[in-house]
């Protein structure tokens, strides 16, 4: 667990020692109103020393797997690898992580000036004309390497089509799946990764209780959206939201029905933000007025179904233990089998992509460890009625988990304390 005094400076991040920042951090809501303050101005961002651990962690992967290289292309395996991003079309351009040398970069010829402003000194860079094979440029670059016929590992973002080109441009080489690198590094965060993340879903939930302040009879989801947009402006972030009200909460991701707020209608308002890069992912499920019983009721299983999750998560169990603990809490409660109303699984990961590997689902054996970030969002949704679903995001600690930002939902109308 990373004490509040320490992630106050954790692994390099500041903040202006504000009044309302000292209370964001403590967790107290503020007495009166005030403008929301920025509160990622001070935040510094990975540094060359953060990319070089990666470097290094990646090449031991590579070795353990017998894999003599790994290709990415544009996306959030190639960013977090190198703190670099290419726009992704049908030229190809990308870069050989290997085990000997620094990574080397394919690009369009034409691409070389603008791309030497972005590259690391020191970093090859290998071009190709358009007439001339990409494929082939890469298969050069493992023969260079020393491994003509070697065991070359592709990140999942890699398009089907550049697989069989690099297949009948590079037929010597064995293609393989590049997961077993680009996941077993990012599955399991940094303290500054986390400290990131902690600070992005404090955010997404200080918005969140914004623009709930602003809830009238007769207003629109999107005008409620556009109220949690504003209110993550306000902090310092581009973060969004899909609210939901009345009947349309019983489907999981929203549905196209037009519905203006009313007396006693369920809310269901699911988002986030990302603080450099790293995401968040909140969802809170409200009344607007007073909860009947029956929605309380409800309310009290899904939140005793995510209590279960986060208290069975601990290293070394499996993922869907996990999951399995918050299904029980439903179906004992007369809401199963299985995915009869809590319809989708328990949790994703979560970092620079929203939802990313490992996943809390039937099935997956994998174990946690330290370091991992998931979701945990169960749900009950009836169609014709209402849903409820309640979400916070969890860093796996030492000896169990801890959930990012604070501020957990205690009762349908107390949704951050």
């Amino acid at each position: 667990m990373i004490p509040r005094r320490t992630f106050l400076t954790l692994s390099g991040l500041s903040f202006a020692a504000t009044g309302f920042v000292r209370r964001l951090l403590a967790q107290e809501a503020p007495q009166t109103q005030e403008k929301i303050e920025n509160l990622v101005a001070g935040v510094k961002p990975l540094e060359r020393d953060d990319y070089a651990a990666r470097a290094e962690k990646a090449r031991r992967l590579l070795s353990d797997n017998n894999m003599d290289g790994l290709f990415l292309i544009g996306g959030t395996d190639m960013l977090y690898f190198t703190g670099l991003n290419m726009w992704v079309s049908e030229r190809l351009s990308g870069v050989v992580l290997n085990r000997k040398r620094s990574p080397i970069w394919v690009i369009p010829a034409f691409e070389l000036e603008r791309e030497k402003e972005r590259i690391p000194t020191g970093d090859e860079i290998r071009t190709w004309e358009e007439h001339e094979s990409p494929y082939a440029v890469v298969a050069g670059i493992m023969r260079d390497l020393g491994a003509p016929g070697g065991r070359l590992a592709l990140g999942p973002a890699v398009r089907s089509f550049m697989f069989f080109r690099l297949r009948q441009d590079a037929e010597r080489l064995e293609l393989v799946d590049g997961l077993p690198v680009t996941q077993g590094c990012r599955a399991v965060k940094s303290e500054k990764e986390i400290a990131f993340m902690d600070l992005a879903n404090k955010i997404t939930k200080h918005a969140y209780r914004e623009a709930f302040s602003q809830l009238r009879e007769g207003m629109r989801p999107e005008e409620l959206d556009g109220a949690i947009e504003a209110a993550h402006k306000q902090i310092g972030v581009d973060g969004g939201s899909g609210a939901q009200f009345a009947q349309s909460t019983a489907f999981p991701h929203g549905s196209k029905v037009e519905r203006t707020l009313r007396p006693g209608d369920v809310i269901m308002v699911d988002g986030g933000c990302a603080v450099e890069g790293y995401h968040a992912d909140v969802t809170r499920t409200i009344v607007f007025g007073e909860p009947k019983p029956a929605q309380r009721a409800l309310w009290e299983i899904v939140r005793r179904a995510q209590v279960a999750a986060l208290r069975a998560a601990r290293p070394g169990v499996p993922c869907d233990q996990v999951d399995a603990a918050a299904r029980k809490v439903i179906d004992d409660a007369g809401y199963g089998p299985g995915y009869k109303h809590f319809a989708h699984r328990l949790g994703h990961g979560i970092g620079l992509d929203g939802h990313e590997y490992p996943y809390l689902v039937k099935g997956n054996l994998l174990k946690l460890e330290p370091g991992m970030t998931f979701s945990d969002e169960p749900g009950i949704y009836t169609y014709g009625e209402y849903g409820v679903r309640i979400e916070d995001c969890f860093v796996v600690t030492e000896d169990g988990g801890r959930v990012l930002g604070g501020m957990e939902a205690t009762a349908m109308d107390r949704p951050f304390e």
